[in-house]
């Protein structure tokens, strides 16, 4: 048996599991909620509830859980697991790699906790004009493709209104991606964007941003140099 809660205006859509799992459970709850979820919403998270009394699927709704998943791939932006059930565990921690974003486990106990973390924004991307066409870009915390997309939006604006520019892109704080998707957004907005800095410095404190530096330097027309994180005013004073 499933029960389904409408997605909120937070594009959260919460579903409770018990029992034997059939395909009719797929075919009359959750592909009908999930079709109309992101019929109005581009992508939805996901509040899983898996108590004590679940006891699985059968070969037809494993089969019908596959063929949803694939269909809505990049639908779910993130998946809150709250269960104590041990193999539910142990199946989310061995698939949840393969997901566009983030998923996270709580315990049944944790039902509000879950919701908490659907709802937070767990990274940012700051946008600051430094004045003379320089705009410099903080990546913070681990960012999810809501990121991307308000950050899109900014970086748009700007370059109708400057044109080319000089990028100071600062990765002092930044963690990395919440999931496959948020990486696919970071691609996405690279390629789309490729040809417009002129120069841009990359300020970090990691091995791989220093790669990172070097990989762009090789799809952007754009002259870049990484520095040390305690080498920002440097990075600054070279975008000019």
């Amino acid at each position: 048996m499933i029960d389904i809660r409408p997605a909120t205006g937070d594009g959260i859509l919460e579903l409770h599991m018990s029992g034997r799992i059939t395909a009719a459970d797929y075919d009359d709850v959750i592909t009908p909620a999930l079709d109309d979820a992101l019929a109005r919403h581009d992508r939805i998270r996901l509040l899983a509830r898996i108590g004590p009394e679940f006891e699985g699927y059968t070969a037809g709704a494993a089969w019908a859980d596959t063929r949803l998943g694939l269909r809505h791939w990049s639908g779910f932006e993130r998946v809150a697991v709250v269960t104590d059930v041990d193999w539910v565990k142990t199946a989310v921690d061995l698939i949840g790699f393969a997901l566009p974003g983030p998923v996270r486990l709580f315990a049944l106990g944790e039902s509000d906790e879950a919701r908490r973390w659907l709802t937070q924004s767990l990274g940012s991307i700051h946008m600051t004009d430094l004045g003379g066409d320089a705009l410099h870009v903080s990546l913070a915390g681990k960012l999810d493709g809501e990121a991307y997309e308000r950050a899109g939006q900014e970086l748009d604006a700007y370059v109708h209104e400057h044109g080319g520019f000089r990028l100071l892109l600062d990765l002092r704080e930044f963690d990395g991606w919440q999931g496959l998707a948020a990486l696919g957004d970071h691609l996405k907005l690279v390629r789309e964007h490729r040809h417009i800095p002129t120069r841009v410095a990359v300020v970090g404190n990691r091995e791989w941003e220093r790669l990172a530096e070097k990989v762009m330097g090789r799809f952007i027309s754009a002259e870049t140099r990484f520095f040390e994180a305690g080498d920002f005013d440097a990075a600054r004073a070279w975008i000019g």
